[in-house]
This record gives structure tokens, sequence and C-alpha cells, in this order.
């Protein structure tokens, strides 16, 4: 993903950054913000695979653990 990300994922970023969301581990993780399914899985997944997003709790119980932003995720919303 490059340095420009459109409003659509700065706003799951953002969502992320407030503490709103849930993540799955998994190759193609799914996200939930504020206990909904994230409406564009496409925007999460490419978020997740540019090391944008991850799992807050890498061992986690279940399936959807807290999402957090990483420093490069921040980075890109300051």
């Amino acid at each position: 993903m490059d340095d420009e990300l459109n409003h659509r994922a700065r706003a799951v970023l953002r969502a992320v950054a407030a503490g709103r969301a849930e993540v799955t581990h998994s190759q193609e993780p799914d996200l939930r913000v504020d206990g909904l399914l994230c409406s564009d899985q496409v925007i999460a997944r490419q978020l997740a695979h540019a090391g944008l997003v991850r799992p807050a709790d890498r061992g986690g119980d279940g399936p959807w653990v807290p999402a957090e932003i990483t420093p490069a995720g921040r980075a890109l919303l300051s």
C-alpha cells in the first residue's frame, strides 16, 4: 500500500487507533469495528498485509482479538 490512503482506509485506521476494532488471526484477516464486520474487507486486508494494523494480542483466545495500529500506520495518519 502506498503512502496515499483513500478516505475509507483512513477511517478504518482511525477506528483501529481509537481501540474500536477487532481482528482475526488468519492469513486473510477479517476486521470488525464497533462489533460489526467492516464493510470493506478488501481494505481491511490491505491494511493488515501492508503492516499498518495487527492483532494486539498475539496468542489470543477465540477467533477475534483486539486490533492495534502499528507505528507505520500511525505515521500514515499523522
